[in-house]
């Protein structure tokens, strides 16, 4: 038998990828950077994954989805640090081409997700 756990969707592990990248690369950001966009930057790079996997298990397609969109807005508040990042010689050109690419491939992979739970005729439109 085949289980399934939030691990299987592939949003959710391209989305733990740029997560990954998103510390390896921070981790020569300035020192003064420690509490401020390094933080910041860490913490919205783990709520795409974290709110991927708890919108996993949730019943409803409003819940699931109510997830899966806070998981859009912290790609959303991740691209704006990349762009600042660039813009503040945080990060090189193939710095910030890796983190693009990286948000980009999870951000299409999460609306693919989102569209097939919009489309599943199995899963409660209701509130439970």
């Amino acid at each position: 038998m085949v289980t399934f756990t939030f691990q299987s969707i592939l949003a959710w592990q391209k989305a733990h990828e740029f997560t990954k990248l998103v510390y390896e690369i921070t981790k020569d950001f300035p020192e003064d950077e420690k509490y401020g966009m390094i933080s910041q930057f860490r913490r919205a790079a783990v709520s795409i994954g974290a709110n991927i996997a708890e919108g996993y298990k949730k019943l409803s397609k409003a819940d699931k989805l109510r997830f899966l969109n806070i998981a859009e807005g912290s790609m959303a508040e991740c691209m704006n640090y990349i762009i600042l990042s660039r813009d503040l010689d945080f990060i090189n050109d193939i710095q910030y081409e890796r983190l693009k690419e990286a948000i980009e491939n999870a951000g299409k992979l999460l609306t693919a997700y989102c569209n097939g739970i919009i489309n599943n005729k199995g899963i409660n439109n209701l509130e439970v």
